[in-house]
């Protein structure tokens, strides 16, 4: 099934939906609005006429890149509005090098196989009985692939555990299934981390940083771990082993949002994995966008390398089916991707037209760029942008920041950004489930 028919699938159902808790009553105007099929590039006659307006930007990217030395030939560009009115492009159809422009495909194929509000769970279990603060037992840590467990998570389960009582692991860590923390999967680091979370009289460091951030009045957990660690070592099926914990990850937008804004290549390596590897997730993107598979050419989910290579045309049709998604589940692009206004992550000091949400890409001789700018004359406007050549990051910025300054320059900012482009208001909550 493409995305396109998905969506029309999803439409008939969405009024009945309850989406993560939050009851969807009617189909909101703003998914009435884009939930019908873009014009994608795939579907632009060769005749038609480049936009003057963008075909300037264009060439005017290509000048300032010239102009400060760097004349590699493969710079690519697509630009066009969501009705396909305006069209303009350089190499459009040719795949080349996108950097983590890559992880707009891992995003795609994540919410196309898991849904948007997707949780990853972690269970924590263990093969003893408390006696008075003392787990005289296991305790096992048994991942379910979260690629967003981090400091705070531990912290949340280390003082969770210690509600319940429990003060003291008599017994030995144990790590099994996919078990992640701080981005690294080494089991033995891994395990490191979480006992030194629980134990808050050992913290110095990056992890008294972390808890800093969190809100005022968090406890800090002592839960000591008297054993060892072990690796992959008992029996889920074991009579004697109990579930404590059910640990929920925050939900798969939100985990695509901060994998996005910092461009974090380890988070998108690991629901890479999970989804089949590269080759699969580009895949699943070409299917669901109509788009050949051979503009969408991937080894890994991150971007990393050269050999990870997307057409300028196919990644715009990528990101138009990530908004249909995204819209479809009750949520925008601005919901997965940074805004302009944020200045964080990887576009902190960039200077975008306001209300534009892009994904960055870089590698050693790549520059690359992605996303929507809104405009008064012509609404959403849809590009990407990859630079290559050996010079300094901040021409390749400076001059793709520029395209999109001419863009709104001719066709004006609107007042407010249109609601189908602004992000959804959301709240945590206790993610730790104790099991009784």
């Amino acid at each position: 099934m493409t995305m396109w028919s998905l969506v029309g699938a999803l439409l008939l159902s969405v009024s009945t939906q309850a989406l993560d808790g939050r009851a969807v009553a009617t189909v909101p105007n703003s998914l009435m609005s884009y939930a019908t099929r873009p014009v994608l590039a795939s579907d632009v006659s060769a005749s038609t006429t480049p936009d003057p307006v963008a075909k300037q930007a264009i060439a005017g990217m290509l000048n300032e890149l010239k102009q400060v030395g760097l004349t590699n030939p493969d710079q690519g560009a697509w630009i066009q509005s969501h009705d396909g009115a305006i069209v303009s492009g350089y190499l459009s159809n040719r795949p080349l090098p996108s950097a983590s422009l890559t992880k707009i495909v891992t995003t795609l194929a994540s919410l196309q196989t898991w849904g948007s509000n997707y949780r990853f769970i972690t269970n924590i279990s263990t093969t003893g009985n408390l006696v008075g603060d003392t787990l005289k037992g296991d305790l096992i840590i048994e991942g379910g692939g979260d690629p967003f467990f981090v400091w705070e998570e531990a912290i949340a389960l280390g003082n969770k555990l210690n509600k319940l009582g429990i003060k003291r692991i008599q017994g030995n860590l144990i790590i099994t299934g996919r078990f992640a923390m701080n981005f690294e999967t080494d089991s033995s680091k891994v395990a490191n981390f979480l006992r030194l979370a629980f134990d808050s009289s050992q913290w110095e460091g990056e992890v008294a940083e972390q808890y800093a951030t969190m809100p005022v009045g968090t406890a800090k957990p002592q839960l000591v771990i008297l054993g060892n660690v072990r690796i992959g070592a008992y029996s889920s099926a074991s009579n004697t082993t109990r579930l404590l914990i059910r640990h929920a990850s925050l939900p798969l937008w939100q985990i695509l949002k901060r994998m996005n804004t910092f461009s974090n290549n380890e988070m998108a390596e690991m629901l890479a994995s999970q989804l089949g590897g590269g080759q699969q997730v580009a895949a699943i993107a070409a299917n669901a966008t109509d788009m050949p598979l051979s503009e969408i050419r991937l080894v890994n989910g991150s971007g990393l390398g050269q050999a990870n290579q997307i057409s300028p045309r196919a990644i715009v049709a990528i990101l138009m089916a990530v908004h249909n998604r995204a819209q479809v589940e009750g949520l925008t692009l601005a919901d997965l991707f940074p805004m302009s206004n944020c200045n964080c992550g990887t576009i902190e000091g960039r200077k975008m037209p306001r209300w534009a949400i892009v994904k960055t890409g870089t590698l050693s001789d790549v520059s690359a760029l992605a996303g929507v700018v809104q405009t008064q004359q012509h609404g959403v406007i849809w590009f990407s942008l990859i630079n290559r050549g050996e010079g300094n990051i901040d021409d390749f910025h400076r001059s793709q920041d520029h395209v999109l300054q001419n863009l709104v320059a001719k066709w004006g900012l609107p007042k407010s950004p249109s609601p189908s482009f602004t992000e959804t208001p959301w709240r945590d909550s206790d993610r730790n489930e104790v099991i009784k």
